[in-house]
């Protein structure tokens, strides 16, 4: 279930590798344990996904060439508060290094959300992925 989503201008895509960042949140996802020392992000289930926004508008526009990112991750409930707020600072860490020369130079506004998923109605999953990581 895990996934993380990233949305951004179309404008970082000339200020930073985009597919790095998806590779090193993937990493780190998978890296993150619980109390229990189990991934809170399975393997084999974790995505990350960047799509640019073609159109865009931030904030007034100012003669500047503002820039912004939506990374949005979902976990399944069950997770500890301190779980949920250690994986989001680490995260947040990763994203801030890999923009850190952006942050540098440009004008730019990064969100990272973490949303739970508490009641699905319907989650089905068909997989050749997991078996290879739940060995």
């Amino acid at each position: 279930m895990p996934h993380c989503v990233i949305l951004y201008t179309g404008n970082v895509e000339t200020k930073t590798n985009m597919g790095a960042l998806c590779r090193k949140l993937a990493d780190r996802m998978i890296g993150i344990l619980d109390e229990e020392g189990k991934q809170v992000f399975p393997t084999g289930g974790t995505r990350v996904l960047a799509y640019p926004a073609a159109y865009y508008a931030v904030a007034d526009n100012d003669d500047e060439d503002y820039a912004f990112v939506y990374i949005n991750v979902r976990m399944g409930a069950g997770r500890s508060a301190e779980v949920k707020q250690r994986a989001g600072d680490s995260l947040l860490e990763v994203v801030k290094d890999h923009f850190a020369h952006v942050f540098a130079t440009e004008l730019i506004g990064i969100t990272l959300q973490i949303d739970e998923s508490p009641g699905q109605v319907y989650d089905a999953k068909h997989s050749t992925l997991h078996p290879l990581f739940n060995k």
